[in-house]
Order: C-alpha cells, then sequence, then structure tokens
C-alpha cells in the first residue's frame, strides 16, 4: 500500500513521542500489505473500527491515540486524514474529516 503522507505522522510523533514507535510500525506494516478489503486489515488490526467511504479507524498506543485513514483498495492507496489524542478525536466527525 502507499502511504499518503508519512509527513503527517511525523509532525505528530515529534509532538507526541510516547506513541512514535506505534506509529512508525503502523506504517512499516501499511506499506508492506496489500489489502483488498476490510477484512484483510482485521487480520492484524482486530480493533480497527470501519465507517463509510472507505474509512478506517485505528487505535494507537492502546487507544490513547486514533488515526483515520482512508483507503482506496483498488489502487492500493491510503491516504491519512487525521490523528490525534482520543479527546481531539471526539470532537470530529471521523465520516467527514
Amino acid at each position: 500500500m502507499r502511504v499518503i503522507a508519512k509527513k503527517t505522522l511525523r509532525v505528530f510523533w515529534q509532538k507526541h513521542k510516547v506513541c512514535e514507535q506505534q506509529l512508525k510500525s503502523w506504517y512499516d506494516e501499511t506499506v508492506e500489505s496489500t489489502w483488498c478489503g476490510p477484512q484483510d486489515i482485521k487480520v492484524n488490526y482486530p480493533s480497527a473500527s470501519f465507517l463509510a467511504d472507505n474509512r478506517v479507524v485505528f487505535n494507537i498506543k492502546g487507544n490513547l491515540y486514533r488515526l483515520i485513514v482512508k483507503i482506496n483498495y483498488k489502487y492500493k492507496m491510503v491516504w491519512i486524514r487525521f490523528v490525534g489524542t482520543h479527546a481531539e478525536y471526539d470532537k470530529i466527525d471521523a465520516n467527514t474529516i
């Protein structure tokens, strides 16, 4: 999978060092993946939540942080839509961000 844009993750983990390793691991695992649908994601991320319009919410660092991505399975593209604390996540609409 191709992840757009790693810089978003990098900027976040520079401010929140405690989740740096988890975000790096998520990124590395994702670029090595060939997800064809939600069932492929559930294999390695059983706590992932699936929303409309191919959006997926990943729990990071024991659910202290949330990562929302939008996936185009056909073209193997993953767009990072949001990364933030759980409290910040509660203030947004994950279906439209």
